[in-house]
């Protein structure tokens, strides 16, 4: 065994080397870029290291909203999409007439352009001159007033770019969730059904844990894709996240380095690392959580 392992390291080299350039490097630098103040970009110099650039970002009120915005988005969108997605696919795993048209259906618009599909939850819920949008429309039946979703008040918005992630991200999960219970083992259903269990009992108790593995693995890649969300807020309220109060915290990042409030690296840089431990912290409660309810 021990012969083999200075060829091992020798196919892992190309691996170690790809990751060294494009992942633990980065993160180095973004970690020196935060810790020295005031740096200028142009003439690559700064005049001190410290905390300062961290001080600045968790007190700078354009961040604190995005932290908000994003946390509201988190918290809803993951459960929601995942609860959703998963009483989807456990009825498509029970249709068996057409159902590899209504999986087609289900997945379009994941291969559909975000923007695309932004523009149109835009006119749909945008109220102008003319028209209030067809989402008011729906609402004056129930006699509710017109209310602007893109620029109106703040829940309104939230909850556009909600419905907007959720529509976005189910297709995904749609079939994540599709392949894991067509590959359950029949027998384990056969044999509760023998015993007269009840379909409740055989979702909590077959079917829950036999694709907790699938569903803990949504939960996680949900969790980090959405404390990366930033396109989705552009497709529906523009490029200026901050004057309609929906930025995000990469968005936040985006305009310290290239916005109307660019040339900022070393407050970009702080704001990623923020961004980094957050994440990274969440990840690992939910590793935590997983020892206990995932079965693998």
């Amino acid at each position: 065994m021990e012969k083999n392992q200075p060829k091992g390291w020798l196919y892992l080299l190309p691996a170690m080397a790809f990751l060294g350039a494009f992942l633990v490097y980065p993160l180095v630098d973004v970690c020196v870029y935060s810790l020295e103040e005031g740096y200028n970009f142009a003439s690559q110099t700064y005049w001190g290291v410290g905390l300062y650039n961290y001080s600045y970002v968790l007190r700078d009120p354009y961040f604190l909203q995005a932290v908000k915005n994003t946390f509201l988005l988190v918290i809803i969108t993951v459960p929601v999409s995942t609860g959703l997605s998963l009483l989807i696919s456990l009825a498509l795993s029970s249709v068996r007439r057409l159902r590899e048209l209504y999986q087609t259906i289900y997945f379009l618009p994941y291969v559909t352009n975000t923007l695309a599909v932004g523009l149109v939850f835009m006119i749909l819920f945008k109220r102008t001159p003319y028209t209030d949008g067809l989402a008011n429309l729906v609402l004056s039946w129930f006699g509710v007033a017109p209310i602007d979703f893109i620029d109106g008040p703040y829940w309104a918005k939230m909850l556009v770019l909600c419905l907007y992630t959720v529509w976005i991200v189910m297709p995904f999960k749609i079939l994540i969730l599709t392949s894991a219970l067509a590959s359950v083992d029949p027998t384990y259903y056969n044999a509760a059904r023998i015993d007269g269990t009840s379909k409740l009992r055989i979702f909590t108790r077959i079917t829950l844990p036999m694709i907790s593995p699938t569903v803990f693995y949504l939960v996680i890649t949900g969790f980090i894709g959405a404390f990366k969300a930033y396109s989705d807020a552009v497709a529906l309220f523009g490029v200026d996240l901050n004057a309609a109060g929906m930025n995000t915290i990469v968005g936040y990042i985006y305009d310290m380095l290239y916005g109307d409030a660019g040339g900022y690296p070393s407050y970009a840089s702080a704001a990623a690392i923020i961004l980094f431990v957050i994440v990274l912290t969440i990840t690992c409660i939910n590793l935590s959580v997983s020892r206990k309810h995932v079965h693998y």
